[in-house]
């Protein structure tokens, strides 16, 4: 009898493998239980050993291949039933098991402690929450299961609950398994379920969440959003100063990788590796530079020993600051803005447009009377909006900024094209002519690229027409974009994530974002060989300059705004018992008026380093904090 038993457990096991029930069928098991019973009941003591054996081998491999005829047909039977799965709106959940009464909003992710089996699954809930949107649209339901694994005949158990259309598998989540579930509104069975989410009515009271930037239903490569494009630049190395004594590179003052890489992480994501610049996390911070009481720039230089890398002996970091002369807001130049903005529909996406539209009516309130304001958009066409008018006309232009509606695809060269029309027809000679482009970046309309779309801006940044380039937005975002259209429109690249952030930007030295005060400065640094053993620029890397081109004026630069400051940090390593000039470091710059060069130098030496680090100032220790974890969060190989 313990034969009989171990026989029926394999061949129940086998015949599980060909089907999603959690049993096979009664028929089909009693069937080959029988056969299998009569086989072993069998008196056939009289044979050898070995038909026996070969007879049991025989009966078993027709067992087997039973079992996968019956696998195959099964899994052909599945595909056929799955029809095409259809785009729709997205909700995506994760159960880890419990849930509570709490409307669930589209998109958001749920989790729990534990699965109490006396509560609806999420799937059901859900389910169940969209089928009280009566003729709705149809939806599809993605739900990630953590907790266990589930089968689809467990889930399609919700089916009872509301009409679902296709039930598909996913991929493996690490232990759990992802569903697809394409539903189709207009049931009214969710209100079985309402005893247990008394809110579910208004989990969808602001309409369903915004397609993904690239289509589909769920955000590619598992990753916590949807379309987010990042260029690696890589990472500076240790140069010997016997090999290359020279360290050039253009400035730079934006700020927006720091706003981007806080926003991933106040929503509880690491950024990618590619997201962090760390050039732009340090001169995200104020170090206190005093301005120039008459010169352009003041240069600030201190350095210190640096033992925050382990294995690595005899590191000092070096600090060097450039502070831009200030200008008050009296004595600043009139400003022609054009503000070009996109409407697309993914600006819909977190009131991204609301957003712009605060943003750009805190600085419409700053201005002058003297100052001017045009607005061009683009959505699938671009058009202009409004001709340049007088600020007087306030109350004219904040109606304009209000009027705007989000919807359509994006043509982001044609808007930024009119604008840069109208910004050039309103040019005028001694003014502040900028363009403010505030946008998520993503362009899907005509030329997409930044190279193509750089085509546009190059004469007109040539000419005087300066760039400030605002992002917004997270989920579908293109970095790579807007910094390099900030970079090369001799402007700035900033990213704006909260009201908090544009008041920073506009509340505070609003002269410094609107007002250059010098065009093209690159800063080339040159080691002391007999001091310096070897050097490594932490940043800057998509800046780089070569050594030969530093004194070569057609040679692209940084822009830098009044009151603004530069900070860089090398990391340093001295030859022992070496003491003497360290580096000088030499800065060159155009006025962006009359174009006249200017070049001056500063230099540092051992004896302006200090003793420890405990010694240094608190600016040059948030600096190094600033450097440190922006050097960690993009593992840079000099961190470990």
């Amino acid at each position: 009898m313990k034969r009989n038993d171990i026989l029926q457990k394999n061949i129940s096991r086998l015949v599980k493998t060909t089907s999603d029930s959690d049993r096979p069928s009664d028929e089909f098991t009693k069937t080959l239980i029988d056969e299998a019973l009569a086989e072993l009941t069998n008196r056939q003591t009289d044979r050898p050993q070995a038909e026996r054996n070969r007879q049991i081998r025989i009966k078993w491999i027709k067992v087997a291949s039973c079992a996968a005829v019956l696998m195959i047909v099964g899994i052909a039977a599945i595909n056929l039933m799955l029809p095409l799965f259809k785009t729709g709106s997205l909700a995506k959940i994760e159960d880890k098991g419990n849930f509570t009464d709490s409307s669930i909003r589209p998109n958001a992710i749920v989790s729990a402690e534990k699965h109490e089996a006396s509560k609806p699954s999420r799937l059901e809930i859900e389910v169940a929450k969209l089928a009280e949107r009566r003729n709705g649209p149809a939806v599809t339901v993605n739900l990630s299961y953590n907790a266990r694994p589930r089968t689809l005949s467990e889930l399609s158990h919700a089916a009872k609950f509301g009409s679902i259309d296709t039930l598909k598998p996913g991929v493996d989540i690490g232990g759990g398994t992802s569903y697809d579930i394409e539903f189709q509104g207009g049931t009214a069975a969710g209100s079985q379920h309402k005893r247990f989410f008394p809110k579910l009515s208004s989990g969808l009271e602001n309409g369903s969440p915004p397609p993904m930037a690239h289509g589909g239903n769920t955000p590619p490569n598992a990753k916590a959003h949807d379309a987010m494009f990042f260029k690696n630049y890589g990472v500076n190395p240790f140069v010997d100063t016997d090999d290359d004594h020279l360290s050039t590179f253009a400035t730079d003052v934006d700020t927006g990788s720091y706003t981007v890489c806080r926003r991933y992480l106040l929503g509880g994501h690491l950024p990618p590796n590619e997201a962090v610049r760390v050039e732009e996390f340090v001169n995200y911070f104020d170090y206190g530079y005093a301005a120039p009481q008459e010169e352009a720039f003041r240069v600030y230089a201190e350095g210190a020993p640096w033992s925050q890398w382990t294995g690595r002996a005899n590191s000092y970091l070096v600090r060097f600051g450039l502070k831009a002369m200030e200008v008050s807001d009296e004595n600043r130049k009139p400003a022609i803005l054009t503000f070009v903005i996109d409407v697309s529909g993914s600006m819909k996406r977190e009131n991204r447009l609301e957003l712009v539209k605060k943003s750009l009516r805190m600085l419409v309130k700053r201005l002058r009377p003297k100052d001017r304001i045009g607005i061009a958009v683009y959505g699938s066409q671009g058009r202009k909006v409004l001709d340049h008018v007088n600020v007087k006309k306030k109350k004219k232009i904040l109606e304009a900024i209000d009027s705007l509606q989000a919807g359509g695809s994006t043509f982001a060269e044609q808007g930024i094209r009119i604008g840069y029309e109208m910004a050039d027809a309103a040019y005028k000679e001694g003014c502040i002519n900028r363009v403010i482009l505030c946008s998520d970046g993503v362009a899907n309309v005509g030329r997409t690229g930044h190279e193509q779309i750089l085509e546009v801006i190059r004469d007109k940044a040539d000419k005087g027409i300066t760039l400030s380039a605002l992002g917004f937005g997270m989920g579908n975002y293109n970095d790579v974009l807007l910094e390099r259209l900030g970079d090369k429109g001799n402007g700035y690249y900033a990213y704006i994530d909260t009201i908090d952030e544009a008041k920073r930007l506009f509340g505070g030295n609003l002269t410094g974002a609107l007002q250059v005060v010098a065009r093209d400065v690159k800063i080339q640094v040159d080691f002391n060989p007999d001091v310096v053993r070897s050097y490594r620029l932490i940043g800057y890397e998509n800046r780089d300059v070569a050594d030969d081109r530093f004194r070569d004026d057609k040679e692209d630069g940084g822009e830098i705004g009044a009151g603004h400051s530069v900070t860089a940090l090398y990391e340093i390593k001295l030859w022992q018992d070496k003491a003497g000039p360290v580096a000088t470091t030499y800065i060159r710059y155009k006025d962006p008026d009359t174009q006249e060069v200017t070049e001056f130098n500063s230099t540092i030496a051992t004896t302006d380093f200090h003793e420890s680090f405990d010694e240094s100032s608190d600016a040059f220790a948030l600096a190094a904090v600033v450097t440190e974890f922006a050097e960690v969060l993009r593992k840079s190989y000099w961190a470990k």
